[in-house]
């Protein structure tokens, strides 16, 4: 009859057009076969469509069924078989593999084993999966078990011989990693993990596995910027960044770039610093970067650059920030975090900037140290000088950042690897910490915000205490606190707190749109004429050494807020 010319004709006509010819079927998946029942499908409705428009003799609808049926088995099996022969015939399983537990029956588990399943010169065999939903457990996933949940890891791990676990979680927060992590210290298996979406890609996943770190315990919900409000105040504007090469200004560099500005000029007092992230910038093909090498304290310099180059947002991220050196160097602290600040806000207001940024500290609040009454003052300056500038002035203030240059994390790493003691301050002290992509897309958020004026307070999250942090790395180390690794207390040094503030009792609190930025309100009774006739006065003087530094961090405290530095 002439129904089986035309029902093949249009079949293999979709087949062709769907490109069911053009796929690697050795690595045949579900896509595969969706690609098939729709050609299969879309074959026979036409195919009946013709039939009927012609008024061609008619099927009973049971064979139109049953050759559906048919021909997707037909062709399914034929291509599927590959697959199998190559996963059971031609892949030979290598001596011996690691036996893995995977941690998450997800998404991100599944794609983790079918990766490993395809890469067995890895040497990696998913064994199991864990997860605490009970609608998972003691099911099959991508061919591998859910075997229970995380309180059975210890059990898991000596019952099938486990040599590693990897935390396939990208989204869960940092306390559920932690609870992981110390359940699975409980045994001699190794941890790694996948990192969050936001950090990894689908491709090249196994590449991305790495060792547990420390910003993964505090990880908290990947933050949720506004795109199109950052794109509108950046793209296509001349973004110029102080301390550039700095951990904030650095990675300031890079989000910056990501929202295509026209010019991106990196400023920064340290030759290495900023070679550093110049190479690395241009390394990804970014040709609108201009790299200034020069200190904001040198007004003449400061000015021909922002001549030369118009910016129309500037991020001013550099400062001296290590509490201790500023105790001993009030002077520096004076010139570099007061005056340069003043010169960059300045320089920004001649040359007409919309917006202008400052990076602040927690240290700023109730300051009991010279590096946080300096930055105390820096807010005072742009917040005033807001009042009579056409450029919109801010600041962002948040806490201590995971990983940067002199931090503690880097700190104790070291002395960990030199096999201890690590030193804590105190037992006691706190500190707010966050990782710098999460603080820097914040600070970017805000600047969104900005009408001017604002101090912009972000939500760092809990505090954590040093002592936990410290105990931490070393268990990430696979050493074991006090055992193998001492903990000295040296005691709290000159202008340390045991707690650090976000806003003092004399600032309210506004909510913004966006749920991790708050804005301190705070009415100031000084004017910007005062301030800043002051602050001019000084810079012409200059400074005769650090006592007369910390007597005017005092002098101007005292004078707009009754605050004394310490």
């Amino acid at each position: 009859t002439i129904l089986a010319p035309i029902i093949t004709a249009v079949t293999l006509g979709f087949l062709v057009g769907l490109k069911l010819y053009d796929r690697i079927w050795a690595y045949a998946s579900i896509r595969e076969m969706i690609a098939i029942l729709k050609a299969t499908t879309c074959s026979l409705a036409v195919s009946i469509l013709v039939i009927y428009a012609f008024s061609l003799p008619h099927l009973p609808r049971s064979v139109y069924i049953l050759s559906w049926v048919f021909i997707n088995a037909f062709i399914g099996a034929s291509r599927i078989s590959w697959r199998l022969v190559r996963n059971i015939y031609l892949i030979k399983a290598p001596p011996y593999q690691k036996r893995v537990l995977i941690a998450g029956a997800g998404d991100a588990g599944a794609m983790l084993v079918r990766e490993l399943q395809n890469n067995v010169d890895l040497h990696l065999q998913a064994v199991g999966f864990i997860d605490d939903d009970p609608h998972k457990q003691y099911h099959i996933l991508s061919g591998v078990p859910v075997l229970g949940s995380r309180k059975m890891i210890p059990k898991l791990v000596k019952e099938f011989d486990i040599d590693e676990v990897i935390i396939a979680m990208p989204s869960v927060e940092g306390q559920v990693i932690r609870e992981l992590v110390e359940i699975c210290h409980q045994t001699r298996a190794r941890v790694r993990i996948l990192p969050g979406i936001y950090q990894s890609t689908n491709r090249n996943l196994l590449s991305r596995l790495r060792e547990v770190r420390m910003e993964d315990l505090l990880c908290r919900q990947p933050v949720q910027i506004d795109l199109a409000g950052i794109a509108g105040y950046i793209q296509g504007k001349t973004v110029l960044v102080t301390g550039a090469g700095g951990s904030i200004g650095s990675e300031l560099c890079r989000q910056v770039l990501k929202f295509a500005p026209a010019q991106l000029v990196m400023v920064d007092n340290s030759e290495p610093h900023l070679f550093e992230i110049e190479m690395e910038l241009r390394g990804g093909d970014h040709e609108n970067i201009r790299p200034e090498l020069m200190d904001v304290k040198n007004r003449e310099r400061l000015e021909e650059v922002f001549c030369n180059c118009r910016p129309q947002v500037i991020f001013h991220a550099a400062a001296y920030k290590h509490v201790p050196m500023m105790e001993r160097h009030p002077r520096e602290a004076f010139t570099n975090n007061i005056i340069g600040t003043r010169n960059v806000a300045l320089a920004a207001d001649r040359c007409r900037a919309e917006t202008f940024i400052l990076v602040s500290t927690d240290k700023a609040v109730n300051p009991s140290s010279v590096m946080g009454a300096s930055k105390r003052v820096a807010e005072l300056i742009i917040k005033d000088l807001n009042r009579i500038s056409q450029t919109r002035f801010a600041a962002v203030r948040f806490g201590n950042v995971l990983g940067s240059r002199g931090s503690v994390v880097p700190i104790f790493m070291k002395q960990i690897e030199k096999g201890g003691p690590v030193t804590v301050t105190h037992p006691d002290m706190k500190r707010y910490f966050m990782t710098i992509p999460e603080a820097v897309q914040l600070i970017i958020q805000a600047g969104a915000m900005a009408a001017g004026g604002e101090i912009f307070v972000l939500d760092m999250g809990e505090m954590v205490r040093i002592d936990d942090l410290a105990r931490d790395l070393i268990r990430l180390a696979g050493l074991e606190p006090d055992r193998d690794i001492r903990i000295v207390y040296t005691g709290i040094r000159p202008g340390e707190k045991l707690y650090e503030e976000l806003f003092t009792d004399r600032e309210n609190m506004k909510a913004t749109r966006h749920q991790r930025i708050f804005i301190s309100r705070q009415d100031l009774d000084n004017d910007y004429i005062d301030i800043s006739r002051r602050v001019a006065s000084v810079f012409e003087q200059g400074t005769n050494g650090d006592d007369e530094a910390r007597a005017l961090l005092s002098q101007f405290l005292r004078k707009h807020e009754g605050e004394k530095v310490a």
